[in-house]
């Protein structure tokens, strides 16, 4: 999963941000409110994890600003306030789910995972194939005809994106975007580095290239031949 954290409390930010990393997700976290509407309305992220109390805009008004143009990521809504007013006002605010402070992460990663699962089923398809070319978001498995690809997750991460665009032109930043956080800093060919790789999985061996290089612009990948 691709994660926003908006979250004030640096001590906090840091260990959720680092076990939802360790954990094999992709995050980014913000210190305010404001900053954390701008990224979240990017629609970069499977679920947001949205502290209640935040400078510059609080979580119930960051949510429910959201909620006017996004109606569909999931929003986790974590605090310290756990009466069932509060509760009930972060959910009305369009909180998907609420989760009180201090909380053991173990569930916090449990429910982003459910709402995310919840999310993939009535936003997107789980199970992508193209041509004999099959993958799974929810195992990150993929196949090709009769062979398992054995793909690293970041390799994982570009293949989805590629097959969810199938045909259209895919950018070197959007591959960036998809499998890496804000912070990462790109040095010299990274991303041509991984989609060698990865074409190398997908296609050999394989018959007809599927991943096609377009020229100056990124990756395209279809049935048929192709550069």
């Amino acid at each position: 999963m691709r994660l926003l954290v908006i979250e004030d409390d640096q001590r906090a930010a840091d260990y959720l941000t680092r076990g939802l990393a360790e954990s094999g997700h992709v995050v980014d976290r913000v210190g305010d409110g404001r900053t954390g509407l701008a990224m979240a309305g990017e629609g970069l992220y499977d679920v947001l994890v949205v502290d209640r109390r935040l400078p510059g805009m609080d979580g119930i008004a960051l949510v429910s600003q959201l909620r006017l143009t996004d109606r569909h990521t999931p929003v986790l809504m974590v605090s310290g306030l756990g009466t069932p007013a509060e509760r009930v006002a972060g959910l009305q605010a369009g909180s998907d789910d609420y989760l009180v402070k201090p909380y053991a992460f173990a569930e916090l990663l449990a429910r982003l995972e459910a709402l995310a699962r919840r999310a993939d089923g009535s936003r997107r398809q789980h199970v992508l194939a193209v041509a004999d070319l099959a993958a799974d978001t929810r195992t990150r498995s993929a196949r090709r005809g009769d062979r398992d690809l054995k793909l690293q997750y970041r390799e994982f991460l570009l293949l989805e994106l590629l097959m969810r665009r199938t045909g259209q032109v895919v950018t070197r930043g959007m591959l960036l975007e998809a499998a890496w956080d804000y912070a990462f800093e790109p040095r010299g060919n990274i991303i041509d580095m991984h989609m060698h790789r990865l074409r190398a999985k997908v296609d050999h061996g394989q018959g007809p290239a599927l991943i096609h290089t377009v020229a100056g612009a990124g990756y395209c990948l279809r049935a048929g031949d192709g550069a």
